[in-house]
């Protein structure tokens, strides 16, 4: 089954701050920072997850191998494997199997690099997605051509940003999950499940606002990195690290927030 990197929250003390922000109706910014306060040594062991690690450096290559001269002949290099110019949902598909696989070799997942795969994939599907136009309908070669588009230091920084949100998002829900629905009803947090789905939203809203400090750095990264020998997978490694530090203080910003 494989390592398990996520702490035993509940019995924690800063967890326990948690739970005395949610039942003070503190702002949803004040909670995600203790939350994220109280999970970062399960975070900090990221940057060393085979899965995140893989699943990053990926990203970085699948724009470049959409320029290379042999598309196809590169994807299969990166180990997606692909018959034909692959559609959106063939594409992520190859990359959830080419991380499978390196997984196997690496010792099994863990819970951390499973929201990791989950998270690329996500993002990576809502970007090809968004940029065709279509899930389904998009061609191969509309694929292709917007896969190559994210190539350039703007577009992969918004592409870091999204990943980096959906990781930060599935890492804070995987706690708070398990508390919140304990505040739902008459006299607590939330008076319904409206009020508890709008917290969720705001907690995602909220990740999105605070990976934009990975937005720059990603997209010079990307470029000053590629022209400088090329984005290893030690290099990738090295970027991970430097993003969830940034995230991680761009987070403790709003640790003993106000309340509304």
């Amino acid at each position: 089954m494989g390592q398990h990197l996520l702490p035993n929250l509940p019995r924690t003390r800063k967890w326990n701050e948690v739970v005395e922000l949610i039942k003070s109706d503190a702002e949803v910014q004040a909670v995600a920072a203790a939350a994220f306060e109280a999970a970062h040594l399960g975070l900090e062991e990221a940057a060393r997850d085979p899965a995140l690690a893989k699943a990053t450096w990926l990203l970085t290559q699948l724009p470049l191998a959409a320029r290379a001269a042999d598309y196809l002949a590169r994807l299969r290099e990166l180990g997606l494997t692909t018959r034909e110019a692959p559609s959106v949902m063939e594409l992520v598909g190859a990359f959830s199997d080419a991380v499978d696989a390196h997984l196997r070799g690496t010792g099994g997942r863990t819970d951390l690099g499973e929201m990791a795969q989950m998270a690329a994939a996500e993002t990576l599907t809502a970007s090809l997605a968004q940029r065709t136009q279509s899930l389904f309908g998009s061609t191969a070669a509309d694929v292709k051509r917007e896969l190559a588009a994210l190539a350039t230091p703007k577009q992969f920084g918004d592409l870091s940003r999204d990943f980096f949100a959906n990781l930060t998002r599935r890492y804070l829900a995987s706690f708070l999950g398990r508390e919140l629905s304990n505040h739902v009803g008459a006299g607590r947090r939330f008076a319904n499940l409206a009020e508890h789905t709008e917290f969720n939203a705001a907690l995602d809203h909220h990740c999105q606002q605070a990976a934009r400090i990975v937005q720059d750095f990603a997209g010079t990264w990307f470029s000053k990195t590629n022209f400088e020998g090329g984005i290893t997978p030690e290099k990738a490694q090295g970027f991970v690290h430097v993003a969830l530090k940034k995230l991680r203080t761009e987070l403790r910003k709003h640790k003993g927030g106000a309340e509304r």
